[in-house]
C-alpha cells in the first residue's frame, strides 16, 4: 500500500536528477535505490568504480535509470570537475545528498595523522566542497531543489574511540545549520536538510585496514554486534529520510525520538555546563579498558 508520503515524495523528485556521494555501500546505496524507485534518475558516485557501478546496475535491473561515477570528495578541485560533468552530461540537479563519509576508531593519539587527515577532508571537507561545487547551479536553475547533508545522532553526542567521526558529524550539523541560513537571505527554491541517522544497519562497523591495536578491533566488534541486534533496517531508514526530505524539513531523522533524545541530552550537557562522561548504557562497553 502506498502511503501519502511516499506519493508526496515521488510527485516532489519523481523524473528529477538526484547525486548522492558515498552511493556505492551502505545508507548511499540505500537513498539511491529509494530515488530510482521515486523515479529519478541518480547519479551513483562513489571512489570506488565497481562499487557504484555494481549499485547501478541494481537500479537498472530494477527498472531505474542510474549513472555511475567516480568522485573523491576529499579533493575540492575534484568535486568541481565532477559537478560539472554531471551538469554537462544530464542537466539541473533536483537533490544533492552529500553522503560520503568514513568510520575512524582507535584512541586520539594513537591513529596516524594520515588517517585522522583523511577522516576530515571526507567527512567534512566532502560535503563543505559538495556545496561549494553545486549550489550555484541549483541557485542558478530557478527551480525547486534539496542539499541535505549526512550528519548523525553522534552529531550532538560524545564517544570515546570514535573521536574523529563524532567530531566531524558536530562540524557536518553546524555547517548545515549555517547553511539553511544563508539560503534562507536569498530567495531561491532551495532546501536545506540535515539528515541524522540514528543506528542504521550497514556495514560502517566491519573491520578496515586502518584500525591499529586491540582497542580499535573490541571496539568495532561491540558496535557492530549492537547495530545487527539494535539498528533499523536500511530500507526502511531511507525510506523514512525520503519522505521526510520531499516535505521540506531540515531535521531528517530515521528515529525522531533517538534524536530527540539525544539532543535533549546535548541541550542539558551545554545548559549545565557539565564534566564529559559516558552515557549509563555505554559504561559497561568501556570498563575493561580501564588501567
Amino acid at each position: 500500500m502506498v502511503t501519502d508520503a511516499q506519493r508526496d515524495a515521488a510527485e516532489a523528485f519523481g523524473g528529477g536528477l538526484a547525486v548522492i556521494t558515498g552511493a556505492g555501500a551502505g545508507i548511499g546505496a540505500g537513498l539511491a535505490r529509494h530515488a530510482a524507485a521515486l523515479g529519478m534518475a541518480v547519479v551513483v558516485a562513489d571512489i570506488s568504480r565497481e562499487r557504484a557501478e555494481e549499485v547501478a546496475a541494481e537500479i537498472a535491473a530494477a527498472g531505474g535509470t542510474a549513472h555511475a561515477m567516480t568522485v573523491d570528495v576529499a579533493h575540492a578541485g575534484r568535486i568541481e570537475q565532477f559537478a560539472q560533468e554531471v551538469h554537462e552530461r544530464f542537466g539541473n540537479v533536483r537533490l544533492l545528498i552529500n553522503n560520503a563519509g568514513i568510520e575512524t576508531v582507535g584512541y586520539t593519539w594513537e591513529i596516524p595523522a594520515e588517517r585522522w587527515d583523511a577522516t576530515l577532508d571526507i567527512n567534512i571537507h566532502g560535503v563543505v566542497h559538495g556545496v561549494r561545487a553545486f549550489m550555484p547551479h541549483m541557485i542558478a536553475s530557478g527551480e525547486e531543489c534539496w542539499v541535505a547533508n549526512l550528519s548523525s545522532v553522534g552529531g550532538f553526542g560524545q564517544m570515546p574511540i570514535q573521536t574523529s567521526y563524532i567530531m566531524s558529524k558536530h562540524a557536518v550539523q553546524s555547517f548545515t545549520e549555517c547553511l539553511a541560513l544563508e539560503v534562507g537571505l536569498l530567495d531561491v527554491p532551495v532546501h536545506v536538510s540535515a539528515i541524522i541517522p540514528g543506528m542504521v544497519r550497514t556495514r560502517i562497523f566491519d573491520a578496515t585496514d586502518a584500525d591499529k591495536g586491540e582497542v580499535a578491533v573490541a571496539h568495532r566488534t561491540a558496535m557492530r554486534e549492537a547495530m545487527a541486534a539494535n539498528g533499523m533496517d536500511l530500507d526502511k531508514a531511507c525510506e523514512r529520510i525520503m519522505d521526510q526530505l520531499a516535505t521540506g524539513r531540515f531535521w531528517v531523522s530515521t528515529q525522531p525520538r533517538m534524536t530527540r533524545m539525544f539532543v535533549e541530552k546535548r541541550a542539558a550537557f551545554l545548559s549545565e555546563q557539565a564534566e564529559p562522561q559516558l552515557a549509563p548504557e555505554l559504561a559497561p562497553m568501556f570498563a575493561h579498558r580501564k588501567k
